[in-house]
């Protein structure tokens, strides 16, 4: 088992999402399961960085649904099947246990 440290969001405001599969890929989007590292992650949230990789993406999260509910926010160790969209998605991979888990990272809309 990874430690992660901490659940909470950091002071500069950096989100985190942990992918541990993808379910489906199509044109700029892909569907996730993931499990939220650092939070809350509000709707909106965008992504520009992903673990293990030094590919530019520019992802917006804009669906998330927690046990067939669609959610205006996921909170710290909870998991959820998101939909991200924008530039990268072709780079995110399903978790497997010789590569990892590769994490999102990010920052929340500003209102």
């Amino acid at each position: 088992m990874v430690d992660h440290g901490t659940t909470e969001a950091p002071g500069d405001g950096t989100v985190e999402l942990e992918i541990h599969e993808v379910i489906e890929t199509g044109p700029g989007q892909a569907s996730v399961a993931v499990r939220c590292l650092r939070g809350p992650v509000f709707l909106d949230a965008g992504f520009t960085q992903l673990s293990g990789s030094a590919r530019a993406i520019d992802l917006k999260l804009t669906r998330m649904v927690e046990y067939g509910r669609e959610m205006p926010q996921l909170d710290p160790v909870h998991t959820a099947l998101v939909t991200l969209r924008g530039e990268g998605v072709q780079h995110l991979r399903s978790s497997a246990r010789d590569t990892g888990f590769q994490v999102v990272q990010g920052a929340n809309a500003v209102p």
